[in-house]
């Protein structure tokens, strides 16, 4: 055998290890490592926030369809917790560490809000409502359920989902539905 073809695979298994050793993160990575790191980790507490939600809304189900609506939150839950796995470990390999830190998880975090459709009861108007508010899910009606009235969802404050959401905004918005402040 050609002993040049020997030392050749020699030195791609050396420069596969070097690679291997770097990690994720190359000569070749171009994005602001910073700023990735930061936006993964608030997708992270976002999967975090989600699977907690989850898990209250399944150990609470109630209803005459309880135990189906159950096992549907447990496995939105689970599903969650895979994705908070998988950024988690994205995060590792970028060289950054996965901020599981409960303190400001929920500031960190992008899903505290829903955007609900009222259909045809208020001329296919959009209306925000914040998750922690929601009391159940009906799958076959493809409906959130709350305890509030539809008088005092009529008269919330008017939400623009083209607009970012403001703090100012998200004051009115629990002011108006007598709920307390999550910041």
């Amino acid at each position: 055998m050609d002993k040049s073809f020997l030392t050749d695979i020699e030195e791609l298994r050396r420069r596969a290890r070097s690679h291997i050793e770097k990690g994720a993160v190359t000569e070749g990575y171009r994005a602001d490592r910073a700023t990735v790191l930061r936006l993964l980790n608030e997708a992270l507490a976002t999967e975090v926030v989600c699977v907690l939600r989850y898990k209250r809304h399944y150990y609470t189900a109630s209803e005459i369809h309880a135990q189906a609506v159950a096992e549907e939150f447990l496995e939105h839950a689970g599903e969650e917790q895979q994705h908070a796995d998988q950024i988690a470990e994205r995060i590792n390999q970028l060289g950054g560490e996965p901020d599981f830190n409960p303190e400001g998880l929920l500031g960190r975090s992008h899903s505290e809000y829903v955007e609900g459709d009222t259909g045809g009861w208020l001329s296919g108007r959009k209306v925000l409502l914040s998750t922690a508010w929601l009391s159940a899910v009906a799958p076959r009606k493809q409906a959130l359920v709350v305890n509030l009235t539809k008088k005092r969802i009529e008269e919330a404050p008017p939400y623009d989902p083209d607009v970012k959401i403001p703090r100012e905004y998200e004051t009115q918005l629990h002011d108006h539905y007598g709920y307390p402040y999550t910041w």
